[in-house]
């Protein structure tokens, strides 16, 4: 048993640095010979936080050096790894061409249901189904929150990582759960060389909706092998999760098309209100790794201490949404005022 935990961990750093080099090699190839235009580029419009046109290619990096890295190192995991290669098929024609939303749905529906129905925890019928549309919602507010240089790739990097150290270190350890993280984890970093501000490279709808399919599918694969409760996911991913579903429900109250694109995220605000792409980016990781270590620091506390925590963090986060709404209404007063002289 030592030695097996002995070689594991010496694969660790191996994983990591493979799919920090391999990512980064792909996508400045795609870079260097022009490739990476042809395969989608996004075109500012009314709605963007950028002025140029910018390739989207994240995907064709972090998603080959996952599956493959998942098939290798976590076996185990292989169906969840050939339905984050069908979803990026479906969102590259998305990107390249544009898909109907009932289109992508369906394909977000059918990873999701296929990998519970393959795959059922020991629980009731209704929590697995509630655990599916909220593994739905975190495949499509990942896509959502991928709109600042650094932000998704950085919440991916810090979030697998999260979901990394909880799988490789915790009560329960779940070696390929972990090392298939340390990979996810990996290849974000890699990409991160191309997307922090100024960005070269965005991450892609073939980037965006794998990435936020791993982090429902192996949230629950971890859940279901005992590796962490089913809060731990949800804490880790907190901030993403919090800023689309307060900005989904504001949304829906207006009666909007949540689906279309806008300008109305938090950090979106934070980015057109002065703090810029590098500083949102900054501040999210900052808030990210709290909460990632509030997420570590209760595994094994008693149920009434981890919820507590729960609840104390996301009153702090819903602090920081305040506070960034104050300091927005101010931003806009003084357009307002600016425009009147």
């Amino acid at each position: 048993m030592k030695s097996s935990l002995m070689v594991m961990w010496s694969t660790v750093p191996v994983v990591g640095v493979l799919a920090v080099g391999v990512c980064a090699a792909i996508l400045h190839t795609l870079l260097k010979t022009g490739l990476a235009w042809r395969l989608a580029t996004d075109i500012p419009n009314d709605r963007s936080l950028h002025v140029r046109p910018t390739p989207r290619v994240g995907g064709w990096g972090i998603v080959p050096v996952t599956v493959v890295a998942m098939l290798l190192v976590a076996p185990s995991l292989w169906f969840a790894a050939l339905a984050a290669a069908f979803l990026a098929a479906v969102s590259q024609v998305d990107d390249r061409r544009g898909l109907p939303a009932r289109v992508r749905f369906a394909a977000h529906l059918l990873a999701v249901a296929a990998f519970v129905a393959l795959f059922p925890a020991d629980a009731p019928w209704w929590l697995l189904c509630v655990l599916v549309f909220l593994m739905i919602w975190l495949v499509n507010l990942y896509n959502f929150m991928d709109g600042a240089d650094g932000l998704a790739g950085g919440m991916a990097l810090f979030g697998f990582s999260g979901y990394a150290i909880a799988a490789l270190s915790g009560s329960n350890p779940m070696p390929e759960l972990g090392l298939a993280c340390v990979a996810i984890a990996g290849a974000s970093l890699g990409f991160l060389f191309f997307n922090f501000h100024p960005a070269r490279i965005f991450l892609g709808d073939a980037g965006s909706i794998p990435l936020g399919y791993l982090a429902g599918a192996l949230g629950y694969w971890g859940w279901r092998g005992g590796a962490w409760p089913v809060w731990f996911p949800a804490l880790v991913f907190a901030p993403f999760i919090g800023d689309a579903s307060v900005t989904l429900a504001r949304r829906l109250a207006r009666g909007e098309k949540f689906w279309q694109a806008h300008r109305e995220h938090y950090y979106q605000r934070m980015v057109r209100s002065g703090v810029g792409h590098a500083g949102t980016a900054w501040a999210w990781y900052a808030v990210m790794v709290v909460g990632i270590g509030l997420a570590l620091f209760a595994l094994g506390r008693s149920m009434v201490a981890q919820w507590t925590l729960v609840a104390g963090w996301a009153v702090m986060l819903i602090v920081i949404g305040r506070f960034i709404d104050l300091r927005w209404r101010r931003f806009q007063s003084t357009l307002s005022e600016q425009s009147e002289v």
